[in-house]
């Protein structure tokens, strides 16, 4: 926080994030409202982020080629006003579900260049020795969001209608924008960046990653956890309206309690100063044991609990991964490497979306945490011997040739 910069834009996106979660459930509740389908719900996550999977290796290489400060406030301002129609479209009480589907579709374009940009700026507003700790305080900021956005989206769209939620939404980018135009370009750090444009940017990330056992294994297990497991906007209304007979007050309580530890484990990665690829593969382990104990949630109070304690785990895992790729990986590569993890983590969505909202109608919510709990040990497991040999191999002094 040291940083001028940094500041900046940690105020406005603390602001804005609030808008997001907002908008995010009450996008969700009112496909849940015209369609009564959790495959509905699956189907408005793929269009989102499928782009990120069909687009998501070009936007890093255009990323890498951009001055990200100046491509944030485009795609700031690009969501602004997709937020802004939305909410005149629910106003005006004309919205239908192709509607939401389209609008949700232009947003993920969006987000193919949005996400890995504001995830590699990191690396121009702060030093590497920061790297952990920004990224931390970026999760804490999201999070804090998580925790009241859906709160008062749950409250608005109860009161007023889901409308004024996305109204919200807009507004809330005014103030990102605002900290992106108060930045000191000339402070923040230089780059090495691919010398204009030329063929094959975006496979030379690939190849990158390929050569690097800590990041694949990372990109590998961010994905599996991803496709099973992060789907709470698939999983959580349907548990909230089907499991707990409840309204979207409590699908907007279940959030924000996933938000509260979410904040907690933010905090907890905030203190740490380092990121390695073993401690990811011990918080994936963890994540899936949380899972399946919150499948087993009996009551609503046991599964607010249970949301806290998902948050936690959930939130560490995702930290750990991002600095384990900014750490390992080159400054100029870091907007194809996170375009990479962007394409794992937001659009393995199109895929686990949907078939935990067919899962999860047929078989109920609790299968859905069963699911993610069971493929989450499965991939720890799997690269369990292959990670520790990294350990190893990295505490182990260099042998010396005589």
């Amino acid at each position: 926080m040291q940083e001028p910069n940094f500041r900046r834009y940690f105020v406005g996106h603390a602001i804005s994030v609030v808008g997001t979660w907002a908008q995010r459930v009450a996008q969700d509740w009112l496909v849940l409202t015209l369609t009564d389908s959790g495959v509905a719900l699956g189907i408005s996550a793929v269009l989102q982020f499928g782009p990120v999977l069909l687009l998501g290796i070009w936007g890093g290489a255009v990323v890498d080629r951009t001055d990200r400060r100046r491509l944030l406030m485009a795609t700031q301002a690009a969501q602004a006003v997709l937020a802004a129609a939305l909410g005149a479209l629910a106003l005006a009480g004309v919205v239908q579900l192709w509607m939401v589907y389209a609008l949700a579709l232009a947003l993920g374009v969006v987000t193919v260049l949005d996400t890995p940009a504001r995830q590699a700026f990191v690396g121009e507003m702060v030093g590497q020795a920061n790297y952990v700790n920004a990224q931390a305080l970026s999760s804490t900021v999201h999070n804090a969001g998580r925790l009241v956005g859906p709160a008062i989206a749950g409250l608005l769209i109860a009161t007023t209608g889901v409308g004024i939620a996305f109204i919200v939404n807009a507004v809330s980018f005014l103030a990102v924008l605002i900290g992106l135009m108060r930045m000191d370009p000339a402070a923040l750090r230089p780059r090495a960046s691919p010398a204009g444009r030329r063929k094959h940017q975006a496979r030379e990330g690939l190849r990158y990653v390929r050569r690097t056992p800590d990041l694949w294994a990372t990109l590998l297990l961010v994905g599996i956890v991803a496709l099973f497991g992060q789907n709470f906007r698939v999983v959580l209304p349907l548990l909230a309206q089907e499991t707990f007979h409840s309204g979207p007050e409590v699908y907007g309580y279940l959030t924000a309690a996933l938000g509260l530890g979410a904040v907690l484990g933010a905090l907890f990665s905030a203190a740490r100063e380092t990121a390695t690829s073993w401690g990811l593969l011990l918080s994936c382990l963890a994540f899936g044991a949380v899972n399946l104990v919150t499948a087993a949630a009996p009551v609503l109070v046991a599964a607010y609990a249970a949301m806290v304690a998902m948050g936690f785990v959930n939130i560490v895992f995702n930290t750990l991964g991002r600095s384990v790729l900014l750490l390992g990986s080159d400054p100029g590569m870091h907007g194809r490497v996170l375009a990479l993890h962007g394409l794992v983590f937001l659009g393995s969505t199109p895929f686990g979306g949907p078939l935990l909202g067919w899962i999860c109608e047929a078989l109920g919510a609790r299968t859905g945490f069963v699911v993610a709990g069971a493929t989450a040990l499965a991939a720890g497991v799997a690269l369990f011997p292959r990670l520790r040999a990294l350990r190893r191999a990295a505490a182990s002094p260099p042998s010396r040739m005589v």
